[in-house]
């Protein structure tokens, strides 16, 4: 398991640190998690996940949570399960900032490529996504469940491979 990794910051800029997901923060984390969607992940859901082995991980900004996610990896793949910015903490690079991090830890366990999937609706995703190279491959029909029935999954992956070049 990897170390806490603090990412580099100018003396006037927010202090940002990378640390594994531990028992204590789940209560935290599932909080968050409600605020964000609505159909949010349980803090049962993150508990498995920890239990599993996955790569779970959070980020802190100047001691708060400001981020979280959770990536499967196996052999040379790694698959993004879920990605999450604070709300209020959107849109200043966080998500794209864990994203980078995760593609760090996803080549530590050997992984050539990730796959997530992503809300149609989810215009900001899709967008951060894009711009970090990934390209959709499919899509999974009902995949995500709605306010009415079901929304479909795009698929997206990327090489990772010349991921810093991006």
């Amino acid at each position: 398991m990897m170390r806490a990794q603090a990412w580099p910051a100018r003396d006037d800029s927010p202090k940002l640190s990378f640390a594994p997901m531990r028992d204590e923060h789940l209560d935290e984390v599932a909080d968050v998690e409600g605020t964000l969607y609505d159909f949010p992940w349980s803090r049962l859901n993150f508990a498995d996940s920890l239990a599993a082995g996955y790569c779970c991980r959070v980020l802190w900004q100047d001691g708060a949570l400001a981020a979280y996610a959770v990536m499967m990896c196996v052999l040379d793949e790694a698959h993004l399960l879920n990605i999450s910015v604070v709300r209020g903490r959107q849109r200043h690079g966080l998500g794209r900032c864990m994203l980078d991090h995760l593609v760090h830890e996803a080549r530590g366990y050997g992984a050539e490529r990730m796959f997530l999937e992503v809300r149609p609706s989810n215009v900001a995703a899709r967008a951060m996504y894009d711009r970090a190279g990934f390209s959709p491959i499919g899509r999974r029909p009902g995949y995500y469940p709605a306010a009415d029935g079901r929304e479909d999954a795009i698929v997206m992956s990327a090489e990772l491979d010349g991921w810093w070049a991006r």
